[in-house]
């Protein structure tokens, strides 16, 4: 039997084990984007609890309760969180912080804020 009409780039016993070499190449790939995704998702989500944190933080202030108490609502929505309220006119504001991890190497700041009309005082 003769090979004549047979190429090496049209064997397919050469082309053996180019789809496992190509996946090796391309899975740590499709691998690293789905964590990040999943990370940018996770902080997206931490940043809705903040901003819900914040507003929480803001209507208690508004009512007349202490520092303390929108300090610990803020904590015990969002741990981790830094407070910092302030006045603005007949408002009172909240800002509240997070530094959020996403991997071992990318970490980014998040920041919400909410005020609510100042009857307390």
């Amino acid at each position: 039997m003769s090979d004549c009409g047979r190429s090496p780039a049209n064997d397919p016993v050469a082309d053996r084990g180019s789809v496992a070499a190509e996946l090796a190449l391309a899975l740590p790939a499709v691998v690293l984007t789905l964590l990040l995704g999943a990370g940018a998702l996770g902080a997206a989500s931490r940043q809705v609890s903040l901003q819900d944190a914040a507003a929480d933080a803001a209507r208690l202030l508004g009512r007349g309760e202490s520092a303390a108490a929108a300090d610990a609502a803020v904590a015990a929505s969002v741990s981790g969180a830094a407070v910092s309220p302030w006045h603005q006119g007949d408002l009172v504001c909240v800002t509240a912080r997070l530094d959020v991890a996403v991997g071992a190497v990318i970490h980014v700041p998040l920041q919400a804020s909410s005020c609510a009309l100042d009857g307390g005082r």
